[in-house]
């Protein structure tokens, strides 16, 4: 396996999903300062369209699309070669969150998951690879999650999505780096994002348990998510295969590692109450990640 030269940010051209708020808006100003033209894409119209305002020095086009919809994005991705056939910087980084055991999640809502963090990354990543693969010393970038190196109860729908997502960028590194695509898997701990707030709750979870279990959550989210974003890029031009944030990711990776099917056990008895929040099962909110 070849050992690629490290990443040029300046005068390459970066897609960037879920760049309305959080790391992926976080992301975008880091790109824009060190160059990089930018094409975001979030389904927040207006955020959006606010983010890239604050841009200057670079150009900076902007997609509003549902990545839910993911056969939407063959028609997206075609609309973004067409205007920026030369594309370096791939970053999958939009992501959303469902509290719920597996047996309150409905089959409709693990599948909403599934689309938005795993099916719809898969998909750009295809559709704009023959773009990367022309660009020498391209890049991908998958944000993943604590939820990708740990798997708690009360998460299994964004577990699995975020364990898949995990999975196909490992593969994914190992086929491109002989053909000079690197391949980056972010895996955040708390990181002070929106998260918490828009996520969805399983239908059968009671209101009431919901809104405690969001507030809580809330909670843990204190890694801002600036620093989040300074990180990824520095990973990213390092040609890092994985970059984990916050002692909140590498601590229970760690204990993965160590502990393979106890983990959580441990965790309860090193921390009981940090594991009960970091475990916290429906109803509540969210995952610790963008």
């Amino acid at each position: 396996m070849s050992q690629l030269p490290r990443f040029t940010f300046r005068g390459g051209t970066a897609v960037v999903t879920g760049a309305a708020s959080g790391m992926g808006e976080q992301v975008a100003y880091g790109l824009a300062r060190r160059g990089c033209h930018l094409v975001l894409l979030d389904r927040d119209a207006e955020r959006l369209k606010a983010v890239a305002s604050r841009i200057t020095g670079v150009d900076v086009d902007t997609v509003v699309v549902d990545l839910a919809d993911v056969a939407a994005l063959d028609g997206v991705a075609a609309r973004i070669v067409a205007d920026h056939p030369w594309i370096t910087l791939l970053v999958n980084n939009a992501g959303v969150a469902l509290g719920g055991t597996f047996d309150q999640v409905s089959a409709e809502e693990f599948d909403w998951v599934l689309a938005v963090n795993l099916r719809a990354p898969v998909a750009l990543t295809r559709l704009l690879l023959p773009t990367l693969l022309a660009s020498p010393g391209s890049h991908v970038v998958n944000v993943s999650s604590l939820f990708g190196l740990i798997g708690p109860p009360g998460q299994t729908a964004y577990s699995t999505s975020k364990f898949g997502l995990r999975g196909f960028s490992e593969s994914l590194r190992h086929e491109l780096a002989d053909r000079g695509v690197g391949v980056t898997s972010v895996h955040p701990g708390g990181i002070r994002t929106r998260i918490a707030e828009t996520a969805r709750v399983a239908a059968a979870a009671s209101e009431a348990d919901a809104e405690a279990g969001k507030a809580g959550f809330a909670k843990l989210l204190t890694y801002p998510a600036d620093k989040a974003a300074e990180q990824i890029l520095a990973g990213v031009e390092k040609r890092k295969g994985r970059v984990l944030i916050a002692w909140t990711a590498v601590v229970p990776d760690l204990l993965a590692r160590l502990f393979p099917t106890s983990y959580m056990a441990v965790m309860n008895r090193l921390s009981p109450s940090t594991a009960r929040n970091a475990q916290r099962r429906a109803p509540t909110g969210s995952a610790p990640r963008p």
